[in-house]
């Protein structure tokens, strides 16, 4: 167990690692971020923001040295940085994980081996691969890159029952994929499962996502599925923790179909954004159970106190104008949430706000009707 006044080291210098470390920040432990770029949200709130390239051995050297234990905020932390620190210093979730997360065909493999139910999918390296891949999965389709994608980036859908496929491997980079099976669903969900060395394991209610333009909009908890659904969801999640040998937190993004099964779509091996809602309608939040999971402490419950809808604030709010949050903050049950981003840009996630409300449908309505005035 490592105790409260202890330090975390978190590899990633965004939102999630800030209120990653506010959340350990209150349970009395002090942090410290590395991350390349400087002035990152994280940093302003760290005991100690170290700026360098993740292949800065010197740097890691220095995390290590000033932190109790590490994890990381993101995916896309080259692998071999964690490999670096796993020499010095106790590292979770464990670099496997990581290594399995951030690269769509390493995760379809892993899930497909495992047993867990997902879309078809193919691995395509050339023209020829593209060809015999739409051929056995067929069309509508999804050619995704096999690594470091997010928020719908790096992503095609191929539609046409004879597509040119010369053209849209041209048009796609002529790089590693994933050609996955478009999957006939009827709503997005997503679980948060968290997992520490002492084997307890635990589950946040489920949350209805709703996506424009690839970027997740809205999170609606407790979705609107039924409670067989919503246990088979939490089971999924933790069945894909327990053979991933988790610890720490883990974000299950799944699909609900038309014929009422569900299937996994993505894995994130931290925060996830659909989670933000338990900072206000929850118990514990995902940030606490995060800094629990991490550092060996007993799990906190997992209870919603509220039906609650997250909002996603993107840097459009500021195209043109300063954004007016007045109307959030005068709503007696909203509660806003910015991340301290020092320039906003289109698509650009600045922070979010929820709506807390006897029923998610209630809370979904003033959500959208908040986001209307914002």
């Amino acid at each position: 167990m490592i105790t409260p006044g202890s330090t975390i080291g978190i590899l990633g210098g965004g939102q999630l690692g800030r209120m990653t470390g506010q959340a350990a920040r209150a349970l009395g432990y002090g942090f410290v971020v590395f991350e390349p770029q400087d002035r990152c949200p994280a940093g302003h709130v760290a005991d100690l923001e170290i700026n360098a390239k993740y292949s800065d051995k010197s740097a890691l050297e220095l995390l290590a040295e000033s932190s109790d234990v590490v994890t990381y905020e993101f995916e896309n932390v080259p692998v071999e940085a964690t490999h670096e620190l796993e020499k010095k210093i106790t590292l979770h979730p464990r670099p496997e994980i990581l290594h399995i997360c951030q690269n769509r065909e390493r995760e379809k493999n892993f899930l497909r081996d495992s047993g867990i139910p997902c879309a078809p999918f193919a691995i395509v390296d050339s023209l020829e691969d593209l060809d015999k891949a739409i051929a056995e999965i067929g069309t509508p389709a999804v050619l995704k890159t096999a690594a470091f994608g997010y928020d719908g980036k790096g992503q095609l859908k191929i539609s046409s029952e004879n597509p040119d496929t010369a053209a849209i491997w041209k048009e796609f980079g002529e790089h590693r994929a994933v050609l996955e099976g478009w999957m006939d669903f009827t709503m997005e969900i997503s679980v948060l499962v968290a997992a520490n060395e002492q084997g307890e394991v635990s589950t946040f209610p489920v949350a209805e996502n709703i996506h424009t333009n690839h970027i997740l909009d809205y999170s609606i908890v407790p979705a609107r599925i039924s409670p067989e659904l919503r246990a088979r969801a939490e089971e999924l999640a933790k069945e894909i923790a327990q053979k991933l040998g988790l610890v720490g937190l883990l974000g299950v993004e799944l699909f609900v179909l038309r014929d009422g099964t569900i299937a996994v779509n993505e894995l994130a091996p931290r925060p996830h954004n659909s989670g933000h809602y338990t900072i206000d309608a929850c118990v514990t939040s995902q940030f606490e159970q995060f800094v629990r999971a991490v550092c060996g402490l007993p799990l906190g419950s997992t209870e919603l106190l509220s039906p609650v809808t997250m909002v996603n604030i993107l840097g459009d709010a500021w195209i043109g104008r300063e954004p007016d949050f007045a109307s959030i903050l005068r709503h007696p049950t909203a509660k806003l949430h910015l991340y301290g981003k020092a320039q906003a840009r289109a698509g650009r996630k600045m922070g979010h706000f929820c709506v807390l409300a006897d029923s998610a449908e209630a809370a979904y309505e003033q959500a959208k009707e908040l986001k209307g005035k914002l």
